[in-house]
């Protein structure tokens, strides 16, 4: 899957700041991953764990990603003198926060779930936890 916006309105933003803790309840699945640290999480590593997820569950199961990077991170070629302006974007990231869910499953057992999920967490940069909904 290729994890970029279609479209923007502009091309590029400013880094601003990832401040404070995001409420995100578990809304489609059973199991999910929670993350407990901020940081940016690239298309790429959406993707990694995705895939993790999926062939893990094998064939059973519902997956689903509940993050989506729009956010462009733009990079200025090498050995470029000052100024001229900003980079073109390189990547996209997904702004997250201590306690976004970052992917949700359903529809199979708690330890293929929970196996699933923490080879899922394994290719994230963050800290993060498995959780069941009450």
């Amino acid at each position: 899957m290729n994890y970029n916006p279609k479209r923007t309105r502009f091309r590029s933003q400013h880094r601003g700041r990832m401040k404070g803790t995001s409420y995100n309840p578990i809304c489609f699945g059973k199991y999910a991953l929670q993350a407990l640290e901020p940081a940016w999480i690239t298309s790429r590593q959406i993707e990694a764990g995705r895939r993790a997820m999926t062939r893990n569950a094998r064939r059973g199961g519902k997956i689903w990603v509940r993050i989506f990077p729009d956010k462009p991170v733009t990079v200025k070629a090498a050995e470029t003198r000052m100024g001229s302006g900003k980079g073109s974007p390189k990547y996209w990231v997904a702004v997250v926060k201590p306690g976004r869910i970052l992917y949700e499953m359903g529809g199979v057992s708690k330890n293929i779930a929970r196996r699933a999920v923490l080879i899922a967490a394994s290719k994230m940069p963050i800290r993060t936890r498995f959780i069941i909904s009450g």
